[in-house]
């Protein structure tokens, strides 16, 4: 692609996503909608102004790597101890409930097949679609209201990333399924390692950061650095130990999160996020949505597909709330907070796809999904925290 047209299309996603978010704020509705939205208009569905692409792409996961790790360097890490069982807990029963509830959607739609055979195995597929929580519209939406680091929003933030985990466990057991020669165990202790290095790397470079910061206080260096790090571990828990980038990123926010200029950082980061990667994120989700090739039988089973992906969450992880004494109202926002799918999503159907399991008519569903869970959740949010804000922010 030219430079030049490079330049158009930023020009056309950043100015397109101020206004529409100046619309959605003017509207009562949180700014990330209105971004949300701004794709959908430039992008091919309707203007057809910007095409998605590698570069648009690229930097749209920037973007929600800066997001994560300005979560990270926000994390209360005393609210973190408290929710760890309970977002644990929110997290297992996030993936199961709709893990089954994809299965048997796939199910009602082509003929019960017994376990074992190709059917049952598709279905449970289009269960592991249904399964990861994309955090990063969240976690906008939250701060975005100033409840991020409240007792329910770092239980979402906390479950959402347990959550991104377990699900890719998980499709790695049931592509094993199909694939005998995959191995879940070297999985399962690839992420155990990962965890281990980030806990123990990760206060290492913590009790630096605090030597660094106490000798260059306020400084350039801090940011750079911090950034530097994101990208690192972004780049690693991707890289080696085949975990989502957007975790590595919120685990290097946690490591800094309690030095003297974490504020700083964030600051600093927060504005490249803002003024660019950020937008393009939100603006991508919109440039990917093409209805154009969808007949009424996917139609009705994309319908089912984002009610089941959706009522699943906040059936499951509400439970979970509410067995852990959160109150009703509580235990939907942890419902609610939990229903957005994005790029894991999509990630997970792209596999899919190159494996021959599913064709590409299922990316209409996926698509769906993540456009409604995007624009639906901030709303959502706004309204519960409107009618129930925390009782300790």
């Amino acid at each position: 692609m030219e430079t030049y047209v490079i330049l158009r299309d930023l020009a056309i996603i950043i100015l397109a996503a101020k206004f529409m978010a100046i619309v959605a704020k003017k509207c009562k509705a949180p700014g990330v909608v209105g971004e949300i939205i701004a794709g959908l208009v430039i992008g091919p569905l309707l203007l057809n102004l910007v095409k998605p692409g590698d570069f648009i792409n690229q930097m749209a996961e920037i973007g929600v790597i800066l997001i994560m790790f300005s979560a990270g360097l926000e994390t209360n890490l005393k609210e973190l101890k408290k929710s760890g069982l309970i977002a644990l807990a929110v997290a297992c029963v996030g993936v199961a409930v709709p893990l089954g509830g994809g299965l048997l959607l796939y199910l009602c739609f082509n003929g019960f097949a017994p376990p074992g055979s190709d059917e049952f195995f598709r279905g449970l597929f289009v269960g592991c679609i249904m399964t990861a929580t994309s955090v990063g519209i969240t976690v906008e939406a939250l701060r975005e209201l100033g409840y991020l680091k409240g007792r329910v929003g770092q239980t979402i933030l906390s479950a959402a990333i347990i959550d991104d985990v377990i699900g890719i466990i998980v499709l790695t057991f049931v592509l094993g399924l199909r694939d005998p020669s995959s191995n879940t165990g070297l999985v399962i202790g690839k992420t155990m390692l990962f965890l281990i290095i980030s806990l123990v790397g990760g206060y290492l470079v913590y009790r630096l950061m605090k030597i660094v910061d106490a000798r260059y206080p306020h400084t350039r260096r801090i940011p750079i650095i911090g950034l530097g790090l994101c990208f690192i571990m972004a780049y690693a828990a991707e890289k080696y130990f085949g975990i989502a980038d957007i975790t590595g990123a919120y685990v290097a926010g946690i490591i800094l999160c309690n030095i003297r200029d974490a504020a700083y950082i964030d600051r600093k980061v927060s504005v490249n996020s803002y003024m660019i990667f950020a937008p393009v994120f939100f603006v991508a989700i919109g440039l990917k949505t093409d209805f154009s090739h969808i007949d009424s039988s996917m139609l009705l089973f994309s319908i089912c597909f984002v009610l089941v992906a959706m009522l699943t969450k906040v059936i499951g992880c509400g439970a979970v709330g509410k067995i852990c004494r959160f109150r009703f109202i509580d235990c939907m926002k942890i419902g609610v907070g939990m229903m957005t799918r994005g790029e894991v999503a999509l990630i997970i159907t792209n596999k899919g796809l190159n494996l021959g399991i599913i064709d590409s008519s299922y990316f209409t569903a996926v698509i769906l999904l993540i456009i409604i869970s995007s624009i639906s959740v901030p709303l959502l949010l706004k309204f519960l925290y409107h009618k129930a804000p925390d009782p300790e922010t």
